[in-house]
């Protein structure tokens, strides 16, 4: 790949194999232009940092000057810490949402979108958002939450919002939605857990004509009523999926939709077409009435030991008559029906839809979605997001926004390394670090000159849809 005439006054030698693949990607998705019309003066620093980033796994941004000092790069200048801090608080929501709009143009239409949320922790308490919540990791120190919207055929993420950190998943789809048309995305699909479940989500989404796909509890008073109708049915050999390893059957049901209508002063309300897909794992039953009886035991015996567990104590009474005598000591005595009911259930699992009328394909793009839970991981872990140590909320939207960008270039390396099976030979890091060895010269005048490129190189390149870089000749 040649390049033009550079302005260099010295002569020097770099690493650019890695860098250069960030550079193909970013022209290959359009991250590049979409960040050089949102951020025209500062748009290489945040490549700069996000290559950082990515290639040096789980580092503190005051080593980047080390990094800068050996690498070619978008800024090809040092960013000290104060630089750094300085970008991230001139992030305008603007200019945020300037860039979601233009990467969500380039999106496949078709596909579903997995919604989904984690929790951030923060060691600073100053952050207007930190608020104590249901931490998702069990960390007990004050969080925000973050929400992430990704695509599930491009495996590609394109929206994100920072929330105060005891914000339930349930109340966010509304904003959601809101912004969904704010940036002018058509045509969605949205795939969700039981979490965002709730009539008036579900009113929303039909209100606003939009597809789903979302998990919701058996006990549901239209589920429990459609399950009770098949549940010695469902376990039937025409149900049964070999691919899977369960049943799988799907309801046609009329939602009771509702739409409160403020400016007429009424409520509209009507049916709405839906799938409910209704499965059996009997693997997971078993595995849930393992657990049960493990919990059931242990039960017992802090009940006739005298141990009792002042937390436990509705359960001692849900699942157990107890009696007390000078003779016998305390006995715990099992209420076999509560048992039962509590078994009952186990191994079910329900989705509704308002487009797919197939249950296995509804489980499929149901399960695709843990790749959000994959994306939350790569943030927390290789971009050393999993707690955070910003002292300004300026510099936490910005550095969230960098932080993003970087999660953009991992998960089209990530997709492309598991459609060419590369993971069976390469770690994502031994892959950069193999290319990363490949330098580049520059001198005063000349074009910038790449050093040797191997064969297995070249072929990385290629199976990640880049061309390989070539010296001049």
């Amino acid at each position: 790949m040649k390049r033009g005439p550079v302005s260099t006054t010295h002569v020097s030698r770099h690493f650019y194999g890695a860098t250069y693949l960030f550079d193909a990607i970013g022209n290959k998705m359009g991250i590049t232009d979409d960040l050089k019309k949102c951020f025209p003066d500062t748009y290489k620093q945040i490549l700069s940092i996000a290559y950082y980033l990515i290639l040096e796994d789980k580092s503190p941004l005051s080593r980047f000057s080390r990094w800068a000092a050996l690498h070619k790069h978008p800024y090809d200048q040092d960013i000290p810490s104060q630089r750094s801090s300085e970008l991230f608080a001139s992030i305008t929501e603007e200019e945020r949402y300037s860039f979601f709009r233009l990467q969500g143009k380039r999106r496949a239409e078709k596909e579903y979108w997995a919604y989904d949320t984690t929790s951030i922790s923060s060691y600073s308490q100053s952050l207007k958002q930190v608020r104590y919540g249901m931490n998702k990791e069990d960390d007990h120190l004050p969080q925000i939450n973050l929400a992430l919207l990704f695509g599930e055929q491009s495996n590609l993420p394109f929206y994100y919002r920072k929330l105060a950190g005891n914000i339930a998943d349930v109340k966010t789809v509304k904003n959601l939605i809101a912004d969904m048309d704010f940036l002018g995305y058509k045509k969605i699909k949205l795939v969700m857990d039981r979490g965002f479940y709730s009539e008036d989500n579900i009113n929303e989404l039909y209100q606003n004509n939009l597809k789903f796909l979302i998990a919701t509890k058996l006990s549901l008073k239209f589920v429990k009523t459609e399950l009770d109708q098949v549940r010695d049915s469902l376990r039937s050999w025409t149900n049964y999926s070999q691919k899977y390893e369960l049943y799988a059957c799907a309801r046609k049901i009329d939602w009771s939709y509702s739409q409160n209508r403020p400016y007429k002063g009424d409520t509209l309300k009507g049916e709405r077409r839906m799938y409910l897909h209704l499965y059996f794992n009997s693997e997971r039953a078993m595995e849930d009435e393992k657990e049960l009886n493990s919990r059931l035991s242990a039960l017992q015996e802090e009940i006739e030991s005298g141990k009792r567990s002042a937390e436990n104590e509705k359960s001692y009474a849900k699942y157990f008559d107890i009696k007390t005598t000078p003779v016998r000591g305390t006995k715990a005595t099992a209420k076999q029906k509560a048992m039962d009911e509590a078994k009952m259930n186990y191994g079910y699992f329900a989705l509704i839809s308002n487009e797919i009328n197939d249950p296995i394909k509804a489980l499929e793009v149901y399960r695709n979605k843990d790749l959000v839970e994959k994306a939350f991981g790569n943030l927390k872990e290789r971009l050393n997001l999993r707690r955070l140590s910003v002292s300004s909320d300026a510099s936490l939207d910005g550095k969230l926004f960098v932080e993003f960008i970087a999660l953009i270039y991992l998960s089209y390396l990530k997709k492309q390394m598991q459609d060419q099976d590369l993971f069976k030979t390469y770690t994502m890091q031994r892959l950069l670090d193999d290319l990363d060895i490949i330098e580049c010269f520059e001198q005063p005048g000349a074009q910038i000159r790449i050093g040797e490129v191997t064969k297995r190189q070249a072929a990385l390149y290629e199976k990640i849809g880049i061309s390989p870089p070539t010296s001049l000749q």
